[in-house]
């Protein structure tokens, strides 16, 4: 059995999970996720803890409930404390800018970048140079994350571009004569 899925995971005061049918739902103030579940596992609540047990003894079964427990610890612990990336830019003239729903880049293009939030993400600009992207859902946020990386990636020779904060960029040595 998946070393990941034999552990059950905790559910902390204030969350609510609840199992109906093919669907599990994870409430809080942090808001609702839900997944839906896969045939190979049986997912059980019971005393504030839920378990993963494969349906049988094949090795799909076995793999299928280590991603399961995996992804539903993920959403235990967004709609609790919720989860967030933060990018900064570096570049002269690259700036970033929150408004409302909608993430505005000036980053070296001649027109503005524009990158529009889906429901339940939250995007904050501390700073003109930083990006706080945040939510319940990991999964999310992630993707988000690096599709706004993606507009503009580091470059090797002077490090310009959006990267993640904790990103160390290895910079390349310019050719010489």
């Amino acid at each position: 059995m998946s070393r990941v899925g034999k552990m059950p995971i905790a559910v902390p005061k204030g969350v609510d999970v609840a199992i109906a049918g093919d669907q599990i739902t994870v409430k809080s103030a942090g808001g609702t996720l839900t997944r839906k579940l896969h045939p190979l596992v049986n997912v059980k609540n019971e005393a504030g803890a839920i378990t993963f047990v494969p349906a049988d003894d094949s090795s799909a079964a076995d793999a299928m409930s280590g991603t399961l427990r995996a992804l539903v610890a993920n959403m235990v612990g967004g709609v609790g404390k919720g989860f967030e990336r933060k990018l900064t830019l570096v570049g002269v003239g690259f700036r970033a800018q929150a408004q409302g729903q909608k993430l505005n880049l000036q980053i070296g293009y001649s027109h503005p970048v524009v990158k529009e939030m889906p429901a339940g993400i939250k995007v904050t600009t501390p700073t003109q140079t930083e990006i706080l992207i945040s939510g319940a859902d990991r999964q999310v946020v992630g993707q988000l994350a690096a599709e706004v990386r993606a507009f503009r990636p580091p470059e090797p020779y002077k490090g310009k571009g959006i990267r993640y904060a904790d990103e160390r960029v290895v910079l390349k040595e310019t050719k010489k004569k």
